[in-house]
């Protein structure tokens, strides 16, 4: 494909540099804020990836059907997945976990340790709250208004608002993004090829890292109040082709990049993990459960980024500093 950007350095140079360190507000365990959060949520959007294979798929139930054993392990109900074949000792995993109300998501990845009758047992590699922008541009919480789903995979594509990018890095492991965008935006399919756009964030790019090194990736993608979802499988590159970018123009706006997955596997099928959520008509965000005290714990629970992380934990010790003491770009960064 021309135009396609085959290294990070050349991703990078296209989303706009880091300002902050890239993994400040990584923790490697589930502190009291991530433990209550995991508590509230009755949803999870799960990849795992071993070896050349890699899925996503949906796990359900009442608000803490996730367990919390210690700090360093979750323990996931099997007969809660929508399909738990991929759950073996030594995958990968990528979780994103929802709260009804919120627009965060915590993401959790790690590995899978051991299959203990009916529970997979979670070791936490890594712990963060994913910024607000995804849901956000989604609407997520909002259901769709229209009665009728559409019945094809290229019609539930277009009408998608939400999605979770399923991707493995060079050593394995595994991640999952959340994306969003209103209906038409999001993604589009042909007969071969799925696409969807960068929006601007927080230039992390963990998953174009990853596509650049590991191209096979999964994503679900969802509407919604709808209880169905399309799962797709296949080979991902980036591009910033003229006419693939102007094809997700929104508000006069064109994305700086685009990802054309070609298509080995395209399901759309019932979950009936999001029946067992109930995620809508959704309910009010949990009082005393606010992302940016949350943001802060993790910062300060942060040993990395040397002098430019000490910087920014000691700003955000004063009261109000994240808020209003550091600059736009660090809180873009960070958030």
């Amino acid at each position: 494909m021309s135009n396609a950007l085959t290294t990070p350095e050349q991703v990078q140079a296209v989303v706009g540099q880091l300002n902050a360190p890239r993994d400040l507000k990584v923790i490697d365990h589930l502190d009291s804020h991530a433990q209550r959060w995991v508590g509230l949520s009755p949803l999870v959007c799960l990849t795992l990836s071993r070896d050349t294979e890699i899925s996503v798929t949906l796990g359900g139930g009442p608000r803490g059907f996730v367990q919390i054993p210690d700090a360093h392990h979750l323990l996931l109900p099997l007969a809660l997945l929508d399909d738990s074949a991929a759950a073996r000792p030594g995958t990968s995993f990528g979780a994103l976990l929802l709260v009804p109300g919120m627009n965060e998501t915590l993401r959790i990845n790690g590995t899978v340790l051991a299959i203990e009758g009916d529970m997979a047992r979670l070791q936490v590699a890594e712990c963060f709250l994913h910024c607000a922008k995804a849901l956000m541009r989604s609407d997520f919480w909002q259901p769709a208004c229209s009665q009728s789903t559409p019945t094809r995979p290229p019609a539930f594509l277009a009408a998608s608002r939400f999605m979770a990018l399923a991707t493995r890095a060079a050593d394995g492991s595994a991640d999952l993004s959340p994306k969003g965008d209103p209906a038409g935006a999001l993604l589009q399919a042909s007969e071969q090829h799925v696409c969807f756009a960068d929006r601007p964030g927080n230039r992390r790019i963990d998953s174009f890292r990853n596509i650049v090194s590991q191209p096979q990736i999964a994503l679900l993608a969802m509407i919604p109040g709808c209880l169905q979802v399309v799962e797709v499988c296949g080979t991902a590159e980036l591009s910033t082709s003229d006419s693939l970018r102007a094809a997700f123009q929104v508000r006069e706006t064109t994305p700086k990049l685009v990802t054309r997955v070609s298509v080995d596997s395209i399901v759309l099928r019932h979950s009936p993990a999001l029946a067992r959520a109930r995620l809508w008509p959704a309910a009010d965000a949990p009082a005393g459960l606010n992302g940016a005290d949350i943001f802060k714990a993790h910062i300060q629970l942060n040993r990395s980024g040397g002098e430019a992380g000490d910087k920014v934990r000691a700003a955000i010790a004063v009261p109000g500093a994240l808020e209003h003491g550091l600059s736009e770009d660090y809180k873009h960064n960070l958030y």
